[in-house]
């Protein structure tokens, strides 16, 4: 039987966030303890723990079809590799950042700077595109240091919340690269393999509108009833069924999970009551 070969990050909060997706998505997978490659017991995978760094030259050598992956190490490492779904965790930026008190207005402030950065491609790109000349600095690990002990002027570096910039002393200033986890597929994948990944994408676009959505249900008066759907669009039109109570029904929707504080306030105001909210574990579309 034909096995889709799929690589995640071999330790650390990104494996922890792809091996959920995994779970959600109904594929069981056991690797025990430091198992580096380990077969799904129920759908036709097998997962490889590979250091991240070198996961997007095993998709450009078609050593593996695919990969949950930062698109920051694609844009940096391989740039050609395509990602085709965005998963929504381990989001971060490259940025710049400076020393606090040095005088930074614009990118043409870095000209002849030195950078410090564990992104050497990417910078090189972003300096280029802007016609920027400066010397980078290429450090593994520790970048935010480099300021501090004389051996740069600013940094690029991946940031989250701007908490170890600001042990630092340091400021964000310009944001390069916005990145997430992303699924990305070798550019040899056979055919076989890309039907098993097309299964795969479907089923964590499932996952993914679910997490992002909320199902709602209320009771609303008659009379408020076209306003009311006006405001729930849901899927394709919501459900709309009588209560035993003469000039009310029930409303069944779907709304997304980032707007439905407003939209209820907006019910409220059109008389709706007994207003439910509720997860949705997975949306198919």
């Amino acid at each position: 039987m034909e096995t889709l070969k799929i690589a995640v990050q071999k330790s650390g909060r990104l494996k922890e966030d792809s091996m959920k997706l995994l779970k959600d998505i109904g594929v069981s997978i056991d690797n025990g303890k430091d198992q580096l490659k380990a077969r799904a017991s129920n759908f036709p995978i097998e997962v490889f723990f590979l250091r991240n760094g070198d996961i997007p030259q095993y998709l450009k050598d078609g050593v593996i079809d695919a990969a949950i992956i930062g698109n920051n190490i694609l844009v940096e490492k391989v740039p050609s590799i395509e990602s085709i779904c965005n998963l929504g965790f381990s989001k971060c930026r490259v940025s710049i950042a400076v020393p606090k008190g040095i005088n930074y207005e614009s990118l043409n402030d870095l000209e002849g700077k030195q950078i410090a950065t564990s992104y050497p491609n990417t910078v090189n790109a972003f300096l280029n595109k802007n016609q920027i000349k400066a010397n980078i600095h290429v450090i593994n690990g520790s970048v935010e240091i480099a300021p501090n002990i004389g051996l740069a002027d600013a940094i690029v570096d991946i940031v989250s919340t701007g908490g170890t910039l600001f042990k630092n002393n340091l400021i964000e200033k310009d944001v390069i690269l916005k990145s997430e986890a992303v699924l990305a597929v070798s550019p040899s994948i056979q055919t076989a393999q890309e039907a098993i990944l097309n299964k795969i994408k479907f089923r964590i676009k499932s996952v993914l509108k679910g997490q992002s959505s909320k199902y709602v249900l209320l009771n609303a008066p008659n009379d408020s009833l076209e306003a009311i759907i006006t405001l729930l669009p849901g899927m394709k039109s919501p459900t709309v069924l009588p209560l035993a109570e003469s000039g009310w029904s029930s409303v069944h929707s779907v709304i997304d999970k980032h707007q439905f504080w407003d939209i209820i306030d907006d019910l409220k105001a059109l008389g709706a009551e007994g207003i439910l909210i509720c997860p949705i574990e997975k949306m198919v579309l």
